[in-house]
């Protein structure tokens, strides 16, 4: 239950970024591209994004902990952004998934990205009775 909420949380943080033009991130629906097709793209893309921050993403903050320490964190935005980066150069060999066109403007989407999952985190966490 926990990885299927994380997908959706992370497909809405990801369709709230495609909102934004000027981060020139999209996500291109498998065909013929309706509305059902962008959800679905959406909810695939989510899971793969989700897939790569859990098995790469924490074999390299691991790996990059002396930087977290020495950047007083700052570096994890830079390894956020390239795991969405690595998202969408995997989702890129189809016709239809994430696109990326600028890393620095991925570093302000995974940015983004970040904060909404966090919020999202706060509401839906467990709580402790």
């Amino acid at each position: 239950m926990g990885f299927l909420l994380r997908v959706v949380i992370n497909a809405f943080a990801i369709w709230v970024v495609t909102l934004i033009p000027a981060l020139q991130v999209f996500v291109v629906p498998f065909p013929p591209g309706d509305t059902l097709q962008t959800v679905l793209t959406l909810l695939i893309v989510a899971a793969i994004f989700a897939l790569v921050n859990t098995i790469i993403g924490t074999v390299i903050k691991v790996l990059a902990f002396p930087l977290y320490i020495l950047t007083l964190g700052l570096i994890g935005l830079l390894i956020n952004a390239f795991l969405l980066w690595l998202t969408a150069w995997l989702t890129h060999w189809w016709n239809w998934g994430l696109r990326v066109e600028d890393f620095w403007w991925g570093v302000v989407a995974a940015v983004i990205i970040t904060l909404i999952n966090w919020v999202f985190g706060i509401f839906l966490r467990p709580r402790k009775d």
